[in-house]
């Protein structure tokens, strides 16, 4: 046959998408109903037809790109009579007859990984990369996938036509019915392996430990789960690759206590600092933040620093720090401290214990 490339008038490094619009175009163009009065239309459109089942085969275009052999088979005739069908209908129509379901006998996708990452509370906050090892079935190097030997190719499985599924009629009460399952000759590819790569046997991969670096989104929780695209298992044979899930676990921090995209600290004050009032210094997660404390601060009273909390995942802005304050009673007092809260005591009229001896005589004196 000629060269597909030149028949559909693409670069050989064209897109499978490139591929696909050319063909709808020049099948639109050069379909028999649309030109009744050219002989040659026919010809034509089915030579389209032929370089198109070439190219959108990844194997068969791999062949003809190596050897230029197009795999066997003229175009739809050769093989499924209905294999381009749906793309036929789509450059007519707009649309694929069968919607969703997709064409029978597509590459397996890869499974689905999960793990799981420790973060500090910094980390959670403001985001980090987290490179993390995993050993996960990877595209074998030496058959680059399909599972055969280098030099050979998968050919169209003989028990379901290359469809991956096999259909049966089956009789039941309400009549005649047409079941289909995977077939378990290909498992449901539609490709069987005859000269199996000697590295992964014809699955196409095989295990391999990799490190992959997460790149961790400002704001994150502890529960967060993170999925990257893409970056599962590999499929058998080819197909695309599963996804990985990253659950984010957060350390506890010994100086705060999270509360959604608020951070909740404890600001430590002495009796005299809570009833006169203050100023003091109050470490944030990235910062220095001055508060200030009134006279006649009550403890578990709450200052708010506005901005000073979490960035927040989901939009812009942070949270804020909260600061609780606790009042630290001095659980011991030297005769001088002793004297100064009896005098404040008498002054106020307050029913306390009884001084210490040394520290009665100086009250005494002090009175006289």
């Amino acid at each position: 046959m000629n060269d597909p490339y030149e028949t559909l008038g693409v670069d050989r490094s064209a897109t499978d998408d490139e591929i696909k619009r050319a063909y709808r175009d020049l099948a639109r163009r050069h379909h028999p109903d649309s030109n009744p009065g050219d002989p040659h239309a026919e010809e034509r459109f089915k030579e389209i037809g032929a370089a198109y089942e070439v190219l959108r085969d990844p194997e068969r275009r791999r062949r003809f790109d190596r050897f230029g052999d197009t795999g066997g088979g003229g175009g739809p005739a050769g093989g499924d009579p209905f294999s381009g069908f749906g793309d036929l209908f789509d450059a007519f129509f707009g649309g694929d007859p069968f919607g969703a379901r997709g064409r029978a006998g597509g590459p397996v996708r890869g499974d689905d990984a999960e793990t799981v990452i420790e973060l500090s509370l910094t980390e959670a906050a403001f985001g980090a990369t987290h490179t993390l090892a995993a050993r996960l079935p990877v595209e074998c190097p030496r058959c680059t996938g399909n599972g055969c030997e280098p030099g050979t190719f998968p050919s169209r499985c003989d028990a379901c036509g290359g469809q991956g599924e096999v259909r049966q009629m089956r009789r039941s009460i309400l009549g005649q019915m047409m079941t289909s399952a995977p077939c378990g000759a290909c498992s449901g590819t539609g490709r069987r392996i005859l000269t199996a790569c000697r590295d992964c046997r014809g699955d196409g991969r095989v295990m391999s430990a990799r490190t992959i670096d997460v790149d961790v989104p400002a704001g994150v929780d502890d529960g967060t789960r993170l999925r990257l695209n893409g970056r599962g298992a590999a499929a058998p044979r080819g197909g695309p690759p599963g996804d990985l899930y990253v659950t984010i676990r957060v350390a506890p921090h010994p100086g705060f206590e999270r509360r959604g995209d608020d951070l909740v600290t404890t600001l430590h004050l002495g009796i005299a600092q809570a009833v006169l009032g203050t100023e003091l210094p109050v470490e944030g997660l990235d910062a220095t933040h001055e508060v200030t404390v009134p006279a006649g601060t009550q403890p578990g009273q709450m200052f708010r620093v506005k901005g000073a909390g979490i960035p927040s995942l989901r939009s812009r802005g942070r949270g804020d720090l909260l600061v609780r304050v606790e009042i630290e009673i001095p659980a011991h007092l030297d005769d001088h401290e002793a004297e100064l809260f009896h005098r404040l005591a008498e002054h106020r009229g307050e029913t306390v214990a009884p001084p210490s001896k040394g520290v009665f005589a100086r009250l005494r004196s002090a009175f006289q």
